[in-house]
């Protein structure tokens, strides 16, 4: 009896994580197609559904699938989704730490880190994409292919590039207030550089 308790608490343990696993992502929908499948007889006609999944801190991931119906499509397409999420540093939680920029196949995208209260800049696809990742502040562009496969591709080949203080620092053996004093300070020297060239040229 006791063994058997012990398997029934197990259980219920293991649902209470499936439980958790739920709430922890957000999910969506980004596009869902008729497709169909030429056979002997005639056609096969289905649903291909792209799903954008994150936590809304730091990780982010997409999916595709396709089934007969909608609803196993966009499971199919999630549980793929929740595979392949990859870990995105963000800059105070809420935007980018520096610009990017993303390509895959036709598609093209220009990422931009942006000030607190500027929102999200971005539309379609790569506005899910964000959404779900728990950035709050970007200026984002497509100017490339209008194929959301292609746009979500290219975004997420774009934010893989996204590296953090900590880790720069990590690879120099310096402090992070080192590397974010040199940053600061090269940005001051390239804005005081056109003015020293006007005054040599007057």
């Amino acid at each position: 009896m006791a063994r058997d308790e012990g398997r029934g608490r197990g259980r219920g343990r293991g649902r209470g994580r499936e439980r958790e696993e739920r709430d922890e992502f957000v999910d969506k929908l980004v596009a869902i197609n008729r497709v169909a499948k030429v056979v002997k007889g005639g056609k096969n006609f289905g649903f291909a559904a792209l799903v954008v999944v994150g936590d809304q801190k730091g990780r982010v991931g997409f999916g595709k699938g396709k089934a007969r119906e909608v609803p196993e499509a966009i499971r199919k397409a999630t549980q793929e989704a929740k595979r392949n999420l990859i870990r995105v540093p963000l800059r105070e939680g809420r935007t980018l730490h520096h610009d990017a920029s993303g390509r895959w196949g036709a598609g093209k995208v220009v990422l931009r880190a942006a000030p607190a209260g500027t929102g999200i800049i971005a539309g379609g696809p790569m506005r899910a994409i964000f959404e779900t990742l728990g950035v709050q502040d970007v200026v984002a562009k497509s100017i490339g292919s209008s194929n959301p496969y292609n746009m979500v591709r290219a975004t997420i080949d774009a934010l893989k590039d996204q590296t953090s203080p900590r880790s720069i620092a990590a690879k120099r053996g310096k402090k992070v207030s080192e590397v974010l004093s040199r940053r600061t300070g090269g940005g001051q020297a390239s804005v005081a550089e056109p003015a020293d060239t006007a005054g040599a040229a007057a």
